[in-house]
């Protein structure tokens, strides 16, 4: 089996989510074939860095603008028409690609692909089977796409959102969203901490996305007063002017203190943290979900990441600091009082799909399968929909 996975580089969970099935795939099938590949990068550098740099930089310097995009692009037909129309007029530079790849199947884990692929399927270019993944708590008009063959989503009422939205019930599938196998395992969390150089104490792990953003040194400032006496594990991602930063700030604190970049090493550092302070990026949330971390969430973008932090909190699985100054108060009363933080735990374990991946693999399979039946029979595939998971029954 082949299989062709497009995403785009909007933070690092899109990619993750697509190497986490890669990975998967890899050990039930030896023989499987697959591809990552950054969409617009791979159509047009240039054009890739106008957009995904421009998109960067906003979330980034003016974060209430782009929030207010999201809204106007579910609301207003004219941004949706125009990132449908860019889409289309990308999707050309695909064909040749993928005629030369010849997958099984298509998984898209960013709208942007999906809507190219959903044009040449519209327009009888492409024939594949394709699959969209939802890497958020949340439904957004962009995913509404007749072509495509399959949804993934997380959640129950992300699915019933979708269709309340036009949307065909019979293609959508709460699978999850897919998180690498090494966040399947518990280590121990003493020989971890030896390992890492670290105290087998209270540990918070502080996250700001893949890529560094929000009030990472504000929230890193009020850890550092905080009056408990907890390890701190501060995670920069690709900002090395703020892992710098950090530094500065933590030399001198009677605190213990880890400070990292980017790391492959996340699942270890949940194994031996207490709690996660994060952006609520939807892969990450998803990880700490798997690992049942109480969950206290900082610097949401408006739009996606503000509806996943809102679905977290009204479940009870997170707890979202709003001001900075608020949070030793706000850790404090969660730490001492143990029937919200086995709450808090309990509900992680409730929401967590830890074997998403393995489920929509299932279904990747299921769909790759289908086409050849009904390609040897007529030429052209049309796929049933009667699929579920083996993995989850």
């Amino acid at each position: 089996m082949k299989v062709l996975f497009l995403s785009a580089s909007t933070g690092g969970g899109h990619t993750k989510a697509a190497e986490a099935l890669m990975e998967v795939m890899k050990i039930r099938q030896p023989g499987f074939t697959g591809q990552v590949v950054d969409t617009l990068k791979h159509i047009s550098p240039m054009i890739d860095k106008l957009v995904v740099g421009t998109y960067l930089k906003t979330v980034k310097n003016t974060p209430r603008i782009y929030g207010k995009f999201y809204k106007l692009s579910e609301t207003g037909d004219n941004i949706k028409d125009l990132s449908k129309t860019f889409n289309k007029l990308m999707a050309v530079k695909l064909v040749d690609f993928i005629n030369e790849y010849d997958p099984s199947v298509i998984v898209c884990t960013h709208p942007f692909p999906l809507q190219m692929l959903s044009s040449l399927k519209q327009k009888g270019i492409v024939t594949i089977p394709v699959i969209g993944i939802v890497t958020d708590f949340s439904n957004h008009l962009f995913w509404k796409l007749d072509s495509v063959d399959a949804f993934i989503v997380a959640h129950e009422y992300i699915k019933n959102d979708m269709i309340k939205a036009g949307m065909p019930g019979e293609k959508i599938h709460t699978l999850g969203i897919p998180v690498s196998q090494t966040f399947l395992q518990k280590n121990d969390r003493f020989q971890l901490t030896q390992e890492l150089g670290l105290k087998n104490k209270l540990t918070m792990l502080v996250m700001g996305g893949s890529l560094g953003f929000g009030e990472f040194r504000d929230v890193f400032d009020s850890l550092l007063k905080c009056d408990r006496d907890i390890q701190i594990i501060a995670v920069a991602g690709h900002n090395k002017k703020l892992e710098k930063e950090l530094k500065v700030m933590a030399d001198g604190s009677l605190k213990d203190i880890k400070i990292l970049g980017y790391t492959n090493r996340i699942s270890d550092l949940m194994d031996v943290s207490d709690f996660i302070i994060t952006k609520p990026g939807g892969v990450t949330i998803s990880e700490a979900l798997v690992k049942k971390l109480p969950i206290l969430i900082m610097s949401p973008i408006p739009g996606q990441e503000e509806r996943n932090a809102r679905f977290l909190t009204i479940a009870g699985a997170a707890v979202h600091i709003f001001r900075n100054e608020d949070l030793d108060s706000l850790f404090c009363q969660v730490l001492d009082n143990p029937l919200r933080l086995r709450h808090m735990r309990e509900m992680a374990e409730y929401l967590a799909k830890p074997h998403a991946s393995e489920a929509i693999a299932d279904l990747i399979e299921y769909m790759s399968g289908q086409r050849n039946i009904l390609l040897a029979k007529s030429g052209f595939p049309s796929l049933p929909l009667s699929f579920k998971p083996s993995s989850l029954t």
